[in-house]
């Protein structure tokens, strides 16, 4: 009954923003075409406007009451705002309606006239879609085994790694930090659960519920906040603690190897759960606050110290000279 209220909430609120805000705009601009899209559209900014309103009622009070370290660099702070606003009130995910959104419903419509039959997860055991909380559970589990692999990937791939370390470069790390990414890091990633997403076939709603739960325990892992969950509770969930030495310098994204030399690796990648650093021997569960960012940062290498931006613009940009090996 409480999943079927929400969802119900949940509607008419979509239905109540779309209607008085969305519809007007999109004939405004004379998108009436794609009123459809609109809606759905709409779901996710109202996913966005929920997650920033927990945000700054909740894990901002929590921050300035214990924080982790003490507020420096107020600008690299409002950069990283830019960021969450980018991606929570939708216009990213505006850019990949128009971009990248008709070649994978291309592709997938190919796929289903040669005969690929849609696939559900959920239907392999009996009784579990008529349970939607047990089904909710099921996909997040899924969707977070695969956020482990890829979020490995992000770090143990060089060239992946020369767009995914603008994450690791804010050495300020808050609440806001989450979405701190280079465009093309976070279009790869989309992409892998947008096909992910079709081949075990989720449901919208669920897939919706499945990103807004992340995004948010996100948001809370990244929180300059000290705080642990306890000798069980680290090896449930994913707390700020665990998360902030997967950022420390040194620690977090790098290992050292034979050679005295600083390897690609690290520690701490589970997304929300830390069964899958358990598991694959990549967990460290020291309680530690270590200073987070990047070695280049702060140990010149044979080019000086490494500049990854102080703003949206130079951050995106020498990301791509990063990725050519220009930077």
């Amino acid at each position: 009954m409480m999943m079927d209220s929400l969802i119900d909430w949940f509607g008419q609120a979509q239905t109540g923003l779309f209607e008085a805000v969305v519809q007007p705009v999109m004939f405004h601009a004379g998108l009436g075409n794609f009123l459809e899209d609109g809606f759905n559209a709409t779901g996710w900014l109202l996913v966005g406007l929920i997650q920033l309103a927990v945000m700054v009622a909740v894990f901002g009070p929590l921050q300035r009451l214990r924080p982790a370290e003490p507020l420096r660099d107020r600008a690299a702070v409002r950069t990283d705002i830019f960021y969450t606003l980018l991606h929570r009130l939708g216009l990213v995910r505006v850019a990949l309606f128009f971009m990248v959104d008709p070649l994978f419903d291309e592709l997938f419509g190919h796929l289903r006239v040669a005969g690929w039959q849609t696939f559900h997860l959920d239907e392999l055991w009996p009784g579990i879609t008529d349970q939607p909380w047990v089904s909710l559970a099921l996909y997040l589990v899924v969707f977070d085994f695969v956020g482990y692999w890829v979020h490995r990937a992000q770090h143990q791939s060089e060239l992946w790694w020369r767009l995914h370390s603008l994450h690791h470069s804010q050495r300020q790390m808050t609440m806001w930090t989450d979405n701190r990414n280079h465009l093309l890091d976070d279009l790869l990633g989309d992409c892998i659960l947008v096909v992910v997403s079709q081949l075990i076939g989720i449901a919208p709603g669920q897939f919706v519920a499945v990103v807004a739960i992340t995004q948010l325990s996100e948001n809370f892992q990244h929180a300059n906040l000290r705080c642990w969950f306890g000798r069980w509770g680290e090896r449930l969930w994913v707390s700020p603690r665990f998360h902030r030495m997967h950022h420390a310098i040194g620690i977090g994204h790098e290992f050292t190897g034979r050679s005295g030399r600083p390897v690609l690796g690290g520690c701490n990648f589970g997304v929300l759960l830390p069964w899958w650093d358990m598991l694959f021997g990549t967990a460290n569960f020291e309680l530690r606050y270590e200073p987070t960012g990047v070695r280049d940062q702060v140990e010149p290498g044979p080019q000086g110290l490494r500049d990854y931006g102080q703003g949206f613009v130079a951050q995106q940009w020498l990301g791509l000279k990063r990725l050519f090996g220009r930077a």
